[in-house]
């Protein structure tokens, strides 16, 4: 058994897993689908009162005209540029080094649009506004992404989008949100998801990240952009005969969990302080500034790994299953909190840091 395996089955094993919403499995959907009446009429072909109303919702908690939902939002994501590419008759678009599409999408833009993406800025900060009006290429759009996931979930300051919004309009530059994360930034910001949305053309949001629901995305934005969506959305084969299952469990754990973002947030703080606590451990920030954050630990994989094993067979707690290595001997993870959090009695985590920070010291 490799030593991530190890870990990934220790970590399961543990009663009190640090971050998420619990454990993925099919009650997820039983939970959500378990007070419905079993007569509700599914979608057809995206179309059908239940999954219209859904939609209607989230354009109104989005301040936008209408929303569509997508099975996932790489689809979304990718449509939405091809749309704004379209308009303006330009084939490149902006985002950041470290942007889902640039990492994770196997060049879906370049292969299936032929659309080229200009990386703005550095991979270890946000993007600024002077390198945005310094930029040289005549771009379609720009992708901002809240909270940036890859660098530990940074934002930029509220004044700093309303002047990039600013720019971007008097330049017709379309500004798209990738908002997968939008929900966590709220209490932040202390902004209602309208308040910051309306500083967008079009914004995506995830459904099962932060609101811990089994899949699909929300793309939103005016009328006329969301008819083109839903025309790509066919030739993208998005159109399932039925996708209520997903919009279902979406409107159920999103109609529990949205609300919570601000005990999340406070909570994220909380872990960050006690992991901060611990030498040869930060976070990243310092400080978070979401629900989210990244923790790096001065210590190569071989060694902090059996320190991890016997901590949760000690204490029950399971602070990740996996861990990276740079190639200077840190290892980090991202830890994301959700409803699990809570569960953990305080005693416990306590004893579970305070054996940490014991074993970190000595080693």
């Amino acid at each position: 058994m490799s030593t991530l395996s190890s870990l990934a089955a220790a970590f399961r094993q543990t009663s009190y897993p640090v971050g998420g919403h619990g454990r993925r499995n099919i009650q997820i959907l039983k939970e959500a689908l378990d007070g419905l009446d079993g007569k509700l009429e599914s979608d057809i072909y995206g179309t059908g009162e239940s999954i219209e109303s859904f939609q209607a919702e989230m354009a109104a908690y989005l301040g936008k005209e209408k929303a569509v939902f997508f099975p996932s939002g790489t689809m979304a994501q990718q449509i939405a540029l091809r749309i704004w590419c379209d308009e303006k008759g330009s084939r490149k678009v902006a985002y950041h080094p470290l942007s889902h599409l640039e990492i994770h999408e196997e060049d879906g833009l370049k292969e299936l649009h032929q659309i080229e993406s200009i990386l703005l800025g550095e991979k270890d900060r946000l993007i600024r506004l002077d390198e945005i009006i310094e930029l040289k290429d005549d771009i379609a759009c720009l992708l901002i992404e809240l909270p940036q996931r890859e660098i530990g979930g940074d934002l930029p300051l509220f004044e700093e989008l309303v002047a990039i919004s600013a720019h971007c309009r008097a330049k017709g530059i379309m500004l798209h949100l990738d908002g997968a994360r939008l929900y966590e930034v709220l209490p932040y910001y202390q902004k209602t998801a309208a308040e910051l949305c309306t500083l967008f053309d079009s914004v995506y949001i995830s459904f099962y990240k932060g609101i811990g629901g089994i899949a699909g995305a929300i793309l939103a934005g005016d009328e006329a952009f969301t008819a083109k969506s839903k025309v790509w959305k066919r030739r993208y084969g998005g159109d399932l005969i039925s996708l209520y299952p997903y919009y279902l469990s979406a409107s159920y754990y999103f109609k529990q969990r949205e609300p919570k973002m601000g005990q999340y947030f406070e909570e994220a703080v909380e872990l960050a302080v006690l992991f901060n606590s611990c030498q040869h451990v930060t976070t990243l920030p310092r400080v978070p500034v979401t629900n989210m954050f990244h923790v790096h630990i001065a210590m190569p994989k071989e060694k902090l790994e059996p320190i991890l094993l016997e901590l949760y067979a000690e204490t029950s707690v399971g602070l990740i299953h996996y861990l990276r290595e740079s190639s200077e001997g840190i290892c980090s993870f991202e830890i994301s909190i959700g409803d699990a959090f809570a569960q953990i009695p305080k005693d416990r985590l306590k004893l579970t840091f305070e054996r940490l920070a014991a074993v970190l010291r000595e080693g």
